[in-house]
């Protein structure tokens, strides 16, 4: 029987989100799955991805993606009242603005969600196989 290891992977600057973007790019998030908790200051993100770490696009996996330090969220043209709405993310980009960090997550149809931080501390966590 053949072993499965699960990601996890931690980000601390650019090339570190970068890895996690493409890992996570055409991942489906719904947004009943989107948490922002202010007094932690940790934004979380449950979503599908395909295990592109092996090049197996059939084996989907449940992973959360969390932001850390994360003093502001914004959103776009993101109903988050309609808790059916998949989202498909399609990149992480990041901006440096004066001493803070933009994280953005981009989804298709000109959606994105905006994490404003003073650290990149991002953390890519598989929970399991998706059924």
């Amino acid at each position: 029987m053949k072993k499965k290891y699960l990601a996890k992977i931690i980000a601390k600057d650019n090339d570190g989100l970068q890895i996690i973007s493409a890992y996570c790019a055409e991942a489906k998030v719904n947004v009943s799955e989107i948490k922002y908790l202010p007094k932690s200051k940790i934004f979380l993100l449950s979503l599908e991805r395909y295990n592109k770490e092996n090049d197996n696009e059939e084996i989907k996996l449940n992973s959360v993606c969390k932001f850390e330090f994360v003093d502001h969220v914004r959103s776009k043209n993101i109903n988050q009242n309609n808790k059916d709405l998949v989202l498909e993310l399609l990149t992480i980009d990041l901006l440096k603005n004066n001493k803070n960090y933009e994280l953005n997550l981009i989804f298709s149809n000109n959606r994105y969600i905006t994490l404003s931080t003073e650290i990149i501390e991002v953390t890519l966590d598989d929970q399991n196989e998706s059924l």
